[in-house]
């Protein structure tokens, strides 16, 4: 059966570029016997093909050896012209003659460990012509292997990689190209191998990337269940709102570009998962019913203290009722807080009830303090007089003075808020100096007084003469420390005795 070359329609490595024709040569006549279209006349301006007729015949299949067929060329359905063969290159043909050769019929042999085999035909063709097709089956081959080469070299997934490898093993053991089989077939040999500590490697890493991504699920797990185990009282549901929602975000995109994981982890991780967020919803419902139920209980209690207040916003019982809102005060403080624009809104109802009370209240005291301007007069003409009594220097007098000042202040009547605690104060402190002057004149004149500093003074006397003789004694058996530490009391003793003769003298 003639064999037509196939048409090679694969993705091609780099190496793997467009053939150039070969050189022409004069066309032989078709071979009587060889089937097939004839080929129209190439044109002048397209590189010269292979001959019409040159249609490759597969070799007889080798005792146990598989031969693989070449597939029939598509046709064009508009010319019927049969495909032309796509041949290796020059350098490609020059390398595939160390390994095989074609004989004048253009039937092609491959040698393999110093035997030839049968490759196919390729008849009314050049030798070059013939062997160009089978090395360009070897080059394809080669380019697969090539390929895998650097996939391993680059560590890329080896999905598919054993089958390309048979693929491969198959072409060689069938005979049916040109090129170093045997030098193939030791590559096949070596990628079986490396492929193999790939496959390893990359279980390795399947089952580290499981082991981490498992780790990570777990960890996601855990913060949920944490988040979930807060205490409700307790927790700031905002934030852990928004962790959780985190968290749940994490374990989609895990889930969707992360390793998966076993059936049985991926389940029992989601259950647990699962239960967290059903559990933390179902706090946060309970947290919030909970909550509402307290805000409108606050908020019944509050509309009541409003009640009150708001009735005794027209009072003119300035002192009871002023007392009264104090109180209302203190409730409302005590009282629970409803929500944050409830608990607003009825403050300011209560606040305004209060405004109206004590801005009416202010004004009346802004009269009465406009009516007790006169007597503001009157009380700071008062205090220029009472100052002039002091430094009190006859106590008989000063105190007759102050009287009659004391007298005309009660007569004087109310002055204004703003200035009572002033006057007050400054009256205050002129009767306290009187008053002092007094005392001191009383001290000084007590007998009991007297006595007692007379008697401390004899005491302290009797004390430093005993002092200045222990020191004297120290000094006399060589007790220059001990004369020093006593010498030390001594200074102390003779300033005590210094202020008590002067309390003395002032009391004579």
């Amino acid at each position: 059966m003639t064999e037509r070359p196939e048409s090679d329609d694969r993705p091609q490595t780099p190496e793997a570029a467009p053939v150039p024709a070969p050189p022409a040569r004069p066309a032989k006549p078709a071979a009587p016997a060889a089937p097939g279209p004839a080929q129209p006349a190439t044109p002048a301006h397209v590189a010269p093909q292979p001959t019409a007729g040159a249609v490759p015949v597969p070799a007889a299949p080798a005792p146990s050896v598989p031969v693989v067929a070449p597939a029939e060329p598509a046709q064009s359905a508009a010319s019927h012209e049969t495909a032309k063969p796509a041949l290796a290159t020059p350098e490609s043909v020059a390398r595939a003659k160390q390994h095989g050769r074609a004989d004048e019929n253009g039937t092609v042999y491959v040698s393999v460990a110093g035997q030839e085999y049968e490759c196919g035909q390729f008849p009314d063709a050049t030798e070059d012509e013939a062997i160009a097709y089978f090395a360009r089956k070897f080059d394809d081959a080669e380019a697969q292997v090539d390929l895998l080469e650097q996939r391993l070299a680059a560590k890329a997934p080896t999905t598919d990689m054993r089958k390309t490898v048979e693929h491969v093993r198959e072409q060689v053991a069938a005979r049916g190209m040109v090129g170093d089989l045997a030098g193939l077939a030791a590559r096949l040999d070596t990628l079986d191998v490396s492929i193999g500590q790939a496959e390893v490697r990359e279980k390795e890493d399947q089952q580290r990337a499981k082991a981490e991504q498992l780790a990570h699920r777990t960890a996601i797990v855990e913060a949920a269940e944490k988040v979930a185990g807060q205490d409700p009282e307790k927790t700031q549901w905002k934030h852990s709102s928004e962790r959780m929602g985190e968290l749940f975000d994490q374990w989609k995109a895990h889930q969707r570009s992360g390793v998966r994981l076993s059936k049985s982890d991926e389940e029992s991780l989601w259950k647990r998962f699962r239960k967290a967020r059903t559990t933390f919803d179902r706090h946060r419902k309970a947290f919030f019913s909970k909550l509402d139920e307290t805000n409108a209980k606050a908020k019944r209690a509050k509309e009541a203290l409003i009640v009150e207040a708001e009735a005794l916003s027209g009072s003119t019982d300035w002192g009871p009722t002023a007392s009264k809102y104090r109180d209302l005060m203190d409730r409302w403080k005590a009282s629970p807080r409803a929500s944050r624009k409830d608990d607003d809104a009825l403050w300011s109802r209560f606040r305004a009830a209060q405004d109206v009370f004590f801005n009416a209240r202010k004004a009346a005291n802004e009269q009465i303090d406009h009516e007790f301007e006169a007597n503001l007069v009157v009380k700071e003409q008062l205090l220029d007089e009472a100052k002039k009594i002091l430094p009190v220097k006859n106590l008989d007098q000063a105190k007759k003075e102050l009287a009659a000042v004391q007298a005309r202040w009660e007569e004087a009547g109310k002055v204004p808020r703003a200035h009572m605690r002033r006057v007050e104060n400054e009256l205050r402190a002129i009767e306290d100096a009187v008053k002092k002057s007094e005392d001191d004149q009383w001290r000084r004149s007590d007998p009991e007084t007297k006595a007692r500093s007379n008697s401390m003074l004899t005491q302290l006397e009797s004390k430093i003469a005993d002092q200045k003789s222990a020191i004297e004694a120290a000094r006399n058996s060589g007790n220059e420390k001990k004369a020093a530490t006593l010498e030390k009391d001594l200074a102390t003793s003779e300033q005590w005795l210094a202020t008590l003769r002067a309390s003395a003298s002032e009391l004579n």
